[in-house]
């Protein structure tokens, strides 16, 4: 005997949603086969980490958020993710999915710059929205949490960049799960067209230390002939939030597309970072960083897919791991017969400060081609005895010592974020997650 799969919402409230936020017919198609593939589709398997007990089905939805009219009327909980110094001009904050402020420049609109959030993108730019939305990124059938992504979604933006357009002022979202027990079913979609240029910056923020509930995020980026994208994130979920993330990227021709990720989650976290290289000399360069503590469980897979020739994929992972934190980190560089003079290099390290710590670090090549260069390096390790020494020697204390190796550590990936004062907001993050 078969036992259905039940999940908390059923086809009548997909459908309501989905009416009542004036979908198009092709979208409110997509959501309901979503939901019945999700009955049948199997979860996830990330390497070495079982996520079957995970909480992804106890949630609610329907929490809605407030506006404010200016960045000054800012909540206090969000005030860190916002230069008040430089203040942002292209900018959306949404809380709970609802868009609660929102701005972007005259002059990238002059010049066709759309960005907007998902639900006015489906109905004002349909066919774009359409030709991209889960189609060569990530699909709705892939598992069954693709499948409740689709589904259920609750909010998330939309960025298009026409071609030949350079957006110098990076665009920022703020997504704020402010209800501690409703779930965000969050999605990005960026496309780029060719020679475009766009920095590309998000913040999730959640409170819920207690209650429970789910983030299912998705982000795709489209990145054209000669396109550049950078794309920075900082994830900051509470403990009762359990993450799934999906970021995928595709790179045509020549096309650049870049990953700073700070990982700051505190509750269990799986995420995916998968960039597939498809035109020739295209590029990626995947860097991320997090802190682990308590007993969260978190595993961090991320891929460079080569399909174009002489493409360059490069992966750097940093985490630091504290209590009874469990952590896997996956690095994969995967070239296919035809990629020829592809490069791919990889390189994890995972640094664990207390006798409870368990963290992996796998670095994998999977070449079907003979004429390509790749490397790896893999290392998980306590802090240096010796640069403790040297430090402490030069009249530095123990603590403020082992604060700046982590910092140190740390740095090349949280250096690589495109807006300084999220930099400064990471490296935040870090100290109060360590220390």
């Amino acid at each position: 005997m078969t036992v259905k799969t039940q999940f908390p919402y059923d086809k009548e409230y997909v459908t309501t949603f989905s009416e009542k936020n004036n979908e198009p017919s092709w979208m409110k198609s997509l959501r309901l086969r979503a939901f019945d593939l999700a009955h049948d589709l199997n979860m996830p398997e990330p390497d070495k980490t079982n996520i079957r007990r995970w909480n992804f089905t106890n949630f609610e939805l329907g929490a809605e958020g407030s506006t404010i009219s200016s960045l000054q009327e800012l909540p206090e909980q969000l005030t860190d993710f916002v230069d008040q110094e430089n203040v942002p001009a292209n900018i959306q904050i949404q809380q709970n999915g609802t868009i609660s402020f929102s701005a972007l420049s005259e002059d990238l609109k002059e010049k066709g710059v759309i960005f907007t959030d998902i639900f006015t993108a489906m109905q004002e730019h349909s066919d774009i929205v359409e030709k991209y939305f889960m189609t060569d990124g990530v699909s709705i059938d892939e598992h069954r949490l693709t499948a409740l992504h689709a589904a259920y979604l609750n909010g998330g933006v939309f960025v298009y960049v026409p071609k030949g357009v350079k957006v110098e002022e990076p665009i920022q979202a703020i997504f704020w799960q402010e209800d501690n027990t409703s779930a965000l079913f969050n999605h990005v979609l960026i496309v780029a067209e060719k020679d475009s240029e766009l920095t590309f910056v998000e913040n999730y923020v959640s409170h819920n230390t207690e209650e429970e509930t789910v983030s299912n995020v998705v982000a795709e980026v489209f990145a054209h002939d000669d396109a550049k994208v950078s794309y920075g994130s900082v994830d900051n979920f509470a403990a009762g939030t359990t993450s799934y993330i999906n970021r995928r990227g595709v790179a045509d021709e020549r096309a650049t597309i870049d990953w700073a990720l700070g990982q700051m989650n505190d509750g269990n976290t799986v995420s995916e970072n998968v960039t597939h290289l498809v035109g020739q000399f295209s590029v990626t360069n995947a860097r991320s960083v997090t802190a682990g503590r308590g007993k969260q469980s978190q595993n961090f897979t991320s891929v460079t897919h080569h399909h174009g020739k002489d493409s360059d994929g490069q992966i750097l992972q940093r985490g630091v791991l504290r209590d009874k934190t469990t952590s896997i980190f996956n690095a994969i560089g995967k070239i296919e017969h035809g990629a020829t003079r592809a490069n791919a290099e990889q390189e994890s390290r995972v640094l664990m400060l207390s006798g409870d710590a368990r963290g992996d670090a796998n670095p994998i090549l999977l070449i079907d081609e003979d004429d390509v260069t790749a490397g790896h390096a893999a290392s998980v390790g306590r802090v240096d005895e010796f640069q403790m020494y040297y430090l402490q020697s030069r009249g530095i204390t123990k603590d403020e010592a082992e604060r700046l190796i982590i910092l140190g550590f740390l740095e090349p990936v949280v250096n690589e974020l495109p807006i300084a004062s999220i930099q400064k907001q990471l490296r935040t993050l870090i100290e109060r997650k360590i220390y």
